[in-house]
């Protein structure tokens, strides 16, 4: 898929697709700062059929990104189009730019067999189980507030004003990770990765009960 050419919108029978989907959803959410993106590259590597979903962002392209593969490059125009048609599973904007999960990409890759992961905040993880039930929620938690902080901090990329933007809104998502099915708590790595990759084997072999 070349920049700028549209994404597959999703028709009839693709909405219809829930009934005879294949992969898994998973939604992995957490604060800011607690290791999400670190977890999920871990988990890919030790599971197969297992991918990150591709976001649409209006952003440029840096150096050694790749269209289709780290994102799908839009213009600011093009993106507004694809919310009206309703072409997000969710979307936000963050730092002057919008990103969103595409529906058709996900369809597509979860009809074919594959499980995906979004790798989202706590607000689009909710629009994601309301569009659709079926995914599979999993909340990471720090070992401890203060432990959060200090990983903040350690960045050494942000002011003090926006680490406490990031610490006010990490009070906030953690007295939601109630709504959750799964919470891991990535206090040691190899431990927090293993327990996701249970969760991930336990889901594919859950037996429809609905």
């Amino acid at each position: 898929m070349n920049a700028g050419e549209p994404l597959t919108k999703l028709g009839p029978e693709a909405e219809m697709a829930d009934t005879r989907i294949k992969g898994d959803l998973l939604v992995i959410t957490g604060p800011s700062g607690v290791g999400k993106g670190t977890l999920v590259e871990r988990i890919i590597e030790r599971v197969d059929h297992l991918k990150q979903s591709v976001s649409v962002t209006t952003r440029p392209m840096r150096p050694g990104e790749k269209e289709g593969q780290s994102y799908f490059f839009r213009t600011r125009a093009e993106f507004e189009a694809m919310v009206k048609n309703g072409e997000f599973m969710e979307w936000a904007e963050f730092a002057g730019h919008l990103y969103g999960t595409p529906r058709a990409w996900v369809y597509e890759q979860l009809n074919e067999g594959e499980d995906v992961i979004l790798e989202i905040e706590v607000q689009g993880a909710k629009q994601v189980h309301s569009l659709y039930p079926p995914a599979v929620l999993i909340f990471i938690s720090p070992p401890s507030f203060e432990e959060l902080e200090e990983r903040l901090r350690l960045r050494g990329t942000e002011s003090e004003e926006k680490i406490q933007q990031r610490l006010a809104k990490a009070r906030e998502e953690l007295l939601e990770r109630n709504i959750f099915q799964y919470e891991v708590v990535n206090d040691v790595l190899d431990s927090a990765v293993t327990k996701l990759v249970h969760i991930v084997y336990a889901e594919r072999y859950r037996l429809n009960t609905a």
